[in-house]
C-alpha cells in the first residue's frame, strides 16, 4: 500500500506538467477565436491598436449582416451542406458496406486502389474536373459542389468500413435466415447500429462544406449563388477592408459550428474511436 502511494506521488509532477501543457495548448488554440470576437466589438480605430476594446460597440454586427444579403448566402450554404451530407452518407455507407460485409472476389484490391486515391492532391484533379464540369454545362450552378458527394468519398468510405467491421457477423447471418436481402440488412440492421460513425461523417462533411471557399470561388460566378464563405470576400476590396464587419460576420459563422461540435462531441469521439478497433 505504501509502495503504491509512493508511486502515485512520484508521478504527480509528471501529471501536473502534462495538464499544464494541455492547458497552455488549449489557451493558444482558443486565442484566435477570442481575438476574432474582441475585434468584432471594437471601435474601428482600435482594431489594430488594442487587444481588448476600450468600449463595446455592436454596430459591426448590424452593418455586417446588412452589408450583403446574409440570409441569401446562409440559404445557399445550408443547401450545399444538406446536399453534401445526404449524398456522402448514402454513397459512402453503401460502398463501405459492400467492402466490409459482402464477400466478393477482388474487394481488397479495390479497397487498396480506393485508398491510393487519397494520396492525390486536390490541385492535381482541379483542372480536369473543371474541364469535365464545363463540358457538362454545370459551371455557375451548385452541381459541381454537390454531385461529387453522391459518388462517394475515399476517406469516409474507409472510416465507415472500419466501423462496419466491428459489428458482429452473426447479425447479418440471422437477418439472412429471416429472409432479408443484403439491402435490407444494410438499411435495417447495419445503419441503425452505425449511428455514431454516420454522425461523425455528417459532422465532417457539414464542417467542410460550411467552410469551403475554393470550390465556390472556382465554379460560382453569380453573386446570388454565393455561400457565406465566399460572401465574406465582399468585405475586402481595392479601397480597403471593413475589418470590424468582417470579424463580426466571421463570428456569426463560427459560433454555430462551435455549438454543433460541443453538442455532438461525445458521438463524434465514439465514432472515431470505434472506427479504428478492427482492420
Amino acid at each position: 500500500m505504501r509502495g503504491a502511494t509512493t508511486g502515485v506521488r512520484s508521478r504527480a509532477p509528471q501529471v501536473i506538467a502534462v495538464y499544464v501543457f494541455l492547458m497552455l495548448l488549449s489557451v493558444a488554440s482558443f486565442a484566435p477565436f477570442v481575438w476574432l470576437v474582441m475585434t468584432s466589438i471594437k471601435p474601428e480605430d482600435e482594431v489594430f491598436t488594442r487587444v481588448f476594446p476600450s468600449r463595446i460597440v455592436w454596430e459591426h454586427y448590424v452593418r455586417g449582416l446588412t452589408h450583403f444579403p446574409f440570409l441569401l448566402y446562409l440559404r445557399n450554404t445550408l443547401i450545399l451542406c444538406t446536399a453534401n451530407v445526404i449524398g456522402t452518407l448514402i454513397s459512402s455507407s453503401m460502398v463501405a458496406y459492400g467492402l466490409a460485409r459482402v464477400p466478393w472476389r477482388g474487394r481488397h484490391v479495390l479497397f487498396a486502389a480506393l485508398l491510393s486515391t487519397m494520396m492525390l492532391p486536390a490541385q492535381v484533379t482541379m483542372v480536369p474536373l473543371f474541364a469535365v464540369f464545363k463540358w457538362l454545362g454545370w459551371i455557375d450552378t451548385f452541381l459541381p459542389l454537390t454531385v461529387p458527394a453522391f459518388l462517394g468519398n475515399a476517406f469516409f468510405i474507409f472510416l465507415l468500413r472500419q466501423f462496419f467491421l466491428t459489428l458482429p457477423g452473426e447479425l447479418s447471418d440471422a437477418a439472412l435466415l429471416d429472409g432479408c436481402s443484403e439491402f435490407d440488412i444494410y438499411r435495417k440492421v447495419i445503419l441503425p447500429l452505425a449511428a455514431p460513425a454516420l454522425a461523425t461523417v455528417a459532422l465532417f462533411v457539414f464542417l467542410g462544406t460550411w467552410n469551403e471557399f475554393l470550390g465556390p470561388l472556382i465554379y460560382l460566378y453569380d453573386a446570388d449563388k454565393f455561400p457565406l464563405s465566399l460572401g465574406l470576400a465582399m468585405f475586402t476590396s481595392q479601397y480597403g477592408s471593413f475589418w470590424g464587419q468582417l470579424m463580426a460576420v466571421s463570428t456569426v459563422m463560427t459560433v454555430p459550428i462551435l455549438v454543433l461540435f460541443f453538442l455532438t462531441q461525445r458521438t463524434f469521439i465514439q465514432g472515431i474511436a470505434m472506427s479504428g478497433i478492427k482492420g
